[in-house]
This record gives C-alpha cells, structure tokens and sequence, in this order.
C-alpha cells in the first residue's frame, strides 16, 4: 500500500497509526502541503479534494477520508480492532469521542481554514482562533471518556485514542494549555509510549522538516 501524507498533517498521522498499530507494511509518498504539492493533477486525480490522506491498496485503488481509511483498514485488518464489535452502543460512544476530533475540531483548524482566516485578520487571532476550538474539543472529549482505564475506552488503543494523540499533537504546537485533563495527557503519554504511537509521530517521519 502507499500512504499520501504530509508529515505534520493530524489526519496522515492517524492513518499511520493505524498502520502500525495492525502491522500493515506501506510506502510513505510525501506531499508537501506548504508547497501545495496537494493541487497539482496527478494528485487530484487521486484526490478530488486536494488533501491528505490518501491510501493507494495494493490493487491500485484510492480512499480518501482519514476516518473512511480507518474504517477501510477495521475492515481488511480486523485486529486489533479500533472500534469494538457485539456492543452498538459502546461503539457508537466511542465513534462519537473520536469525532469531536475528526468532525468538530479539525474542520474549522485545517490548513485551508487556517489560511483563509489568516489573511482576513493577523497571526495573533489565528492562533486564538485555533486554541478556541481544540480547547472546545478537549473540554468534550474529557467528559465522554471512560474514568478508570487505561487509554480512552479500555485496555488498549481504539479510534479514540488515534484522533486524541493525533490532535494532543497539533495542541502542543499552538500553546493549547492541556494542564485541566491530566487524564488526557496521561493517555496521551501511554499511546506514545507504544512503538506504533511513536513511529508515526510527525517529527519521526521522512519529510519532516
């Protein structure tokens, strides 16, 4: 498989994750988001939106989405699994945490937006702008998990805890104070400590700069 990242981008590094936590071997192709290397044609061809991830399967096909790719890989590569089975509500509790990321933060802090606000005001209200919205999703996100186990929602890694270490890292970057949920970063810290969590950090990757 090759794997379409940008090695700052939260949704690449939820897909690498991913990857590693199943033991999935990929090639990792570049894409130079600062460069808009994302809106050149061989990639929109990949591509329609023009973002990162993209996952190319073995047989030459393109998904798009980080959460469709995570679905996709559930799917392929069933363990460990990232979302539970036999229990719909559990599922559904744990799903919905990890939107708060992938559909409720990152939309409003992509690089597009990011841009966008950036040239109608200054770069003190664009770093405000973002700590905004990543300190309102943290807030949600410390009420909807589980009290007393290890990562998120139980006794190892789930779809949770990929969108939370992925956005914790995009927190670190901007100055969101995460001090309030020292659960949070007790997690955080615990996924890293996993070789998956770790090989996939933006800075361990090849086009890190």
């Amino acid at each position: 498989m090759k794997l379409y990242s940008y090695w700052r981008s939260t949704t690449s590094y939820r897909v690498r994750i991913a990857l590693n936590l199943k033991g999935l071997s990929y090639e990792t192709v570049p894409v130079n988001l600062v460069k808009e290397e994302q809106s050149s044609e061989p990639y929109a061809a990949l591509n329609p939106i023009r973002g990162v991830p993209t996952l190319v399967s073995d047989d030459g096909r393109a998904i798009t989405q980080s959460i469709a790719i995570l679905d996709y890989l559930d799917q392929v590569a069933p363990e460990p699994a990232l979302l539970p089975t036999g229990d719909a509500f559990r599922r559904a509790h744990i799903l919905a945490a990890a939107m708060v990321f992938a559909t409720d933060v990152h939309p409003v802090n992509n690089l597009k937006v990011v841009k966008r606000v950036r040239s109608m005001s200054d770069e003190e209200t664009t770093a405000a702008w973002m700590r905004h919205w990543m300190a309102e999703g943290f807030r949600a996100y410390d009420q909807l998990i589980d009290k007393t186990c290890q990562f998120s929602f139980g006794c190892s890694p789930s779809l949770a805890d990929i969108c939370l270490v992925a956005q914790a890292y995009n927190a670190h970057r901007w100055g969101v104070d995460l001090q309030p949920y020292p659960r949070i970063t007790e997690i955080e810290q615990r996924c890293l400590a996993l070789p998956a969590f770790d090989a996939a950090r933006p800075e361990n990757q090849k086009d890190a700069t």
